[in-house]
């Protein structure tokens, strides 16, 4: 249990270092409570009655800067219709977020750049970032994914809780691509080339390999925690820790109860002095702030604290762990961390300075690789626009406006 002066000192980071949480669905409590009226009198996020987030709890957490997920659910069919459909609420999506930052701007600031972020915690605002979960939402169009980047959105998630045409999701457990499509390593190579963050949460094991070999460019994990300590297929592997490392990424970790709770079974672990030898006992011991505080640790241990964030899943469930109940909570998690022995720059790392790094890293990249003249980009097949009819006499125009030496004919 933290001291006082450990929380004291949790706030004084906070104030200086930005919190840069990786992952929050906000954006869709926001749509199921309100839809998609801001300018409605109803339309109060200062307060909500639901939820893990509202702009009060923001403040109270000294949340410094958050990425806001434009998550829209995979199609119950594929079909282009429903692709269509999903990409169609996804730019719903992010206009909805832009008009959340827009209608409450003396509280929220929009960064696309780790500068514009710095920024705007500076001023004294949240600085907003947008993120996609999940391929499925471009609508299997390689144009929707540039356009995303240029309205702002700067991770894009391979996939959610399903497979799709470019790779496998870590559920189900039976593989379609055996990690990655033909057309997923593609779409990493110009996820690259635009500057997009490639995330890597829900993805196979083998997808993380995959993508993690060919990558020019770090990559993320925006809400994984560590298999090792909590064995679930959503959870990051000791091997893939090591690839991540190596790719300069990094794995922000999630407060999903079933992601973070570490078995207590045996011997004293971690997060406390109990043993427990019963299975039946075990069932009944929910997630803790404690069990964050140990995978953040743990990655760290294994592959450095440059390379943890934060990443808390918040209004992705309903129900936080045990002393991590909402985003007001942030300084207790910090003040745990102090309590383990973690350091002012380590923390400062963990806190937002490695996402920053990372988000600087990957523009970067994207500037070399717009210089290489055969990295090309990919395209999307398109039908036939003309008829042959059309076309023929496409044909004949140009060849009478060159007959008559370039001047275009008046009909």
């Amino acid at each position: 249990m933290p001291s006082q002066s450990q929380m004291d000192r949790a706030r004084s980071l906070l104030r200086k270092y930005p919190l840069i949480d990786g992952h929050n669905d906000f954006p869709y409590m926001i749509r199921g409570w309100f839809g998609l009226d801001s300018d409605s009198s109803a339309f109060d996020l200062t307060d909500m009655p639901i939820g893990q987030t509202d702009l009060n709890r923001l403040e109270k957490g000294m949340v410094g800067a958050q990425f806001w997920s434009a998550f829209v659910p995979g199609p119950k069919h594929d079909s282009e219709a429903s692709r269509l459909s999903i990409l169609h609420d996804t730019l719903q999506q992010i206009d909805l977020i832009y008009r959340m930052i827009a209608k409450h701007s003396n509280v929220l600031g929009f960064a696309g750049t780790a500068e514009e972020c710095l920024d705007t915690f500076r001023s004294g605002r949240i600085a907003s970032l947008i993120g996609v979960e999940g391929l499925h939402q471009i609508g299997g169009c390689i144009s929707a994914l540039r356009l995303f980047h240029r309205l702002g959105v700067r991770y894009v998630t391979m996939c959610h809780n399903d497979h799709n045409e470019f790779v496998d999701s870590s559920n189900p457990a039976i593989p379609l691509h055996g990690g990655l499509s033909t057309e997923g390593e593609a779409v990493v190579r110009e996820m690259n080339r635009i500057g997009m963050m490639i995330d890597l949460s829900h993805t196979s094991d083998a997808a993380q390999h995959r993508v993690l070999q060919i990558s020019t460019a770090p990559v993320i994990f925006s809400h994984s925690s560590c298999f090792g300590l909590t064995p679930h297929a959503r959870n990051v592997t000791d091997a893939v820790l090591a690839a991540l490392k190596a790719n300069g990424g990094l794995i922000m970790i999630c407060f999903l109860p079933s992601l973070c709770r570490i078995s207590r079974i045996g011997p004293a672990g971690l997060c406390s002095n109990e043993t427990v030898t019963k299975p039946a006992e075990e069932a009944q011991i929910p997630a803790s702030i404690e069990d964050v505080a140990a995978h953040i640790i743990y990655a760290a241990e294994r592959i450095g604290y440059r390379h943890v964030g934060i990443g808390s899943d918040f209004d992705g469930m309903l129900e936080g762990p045990r002393g991590l109940d909402d985003v007001a909570d942030y300084p207790a998690l910090v003040a745990e961390l102090l309590a383990r022995g973690v350091g002012e720059g380590d923390l400062q790392n963990v806190l937002g300075g490695n996402i920053l790094r990372v988000l600087k890293q990957v523009e970067e990249q994207a500037g070399r690789l717009k210089e290489e003249v055969n990295h090309g980009d990919m395209f999307d097949e398109v039908s036939g626009v003309w008829t042959d009819a059309q076309r023929q006499l496409l044909l004949d125009k140009g060849k009478e406006r060159r007959s008559q030496g370039g001047v275009d004919l008046v009909i």
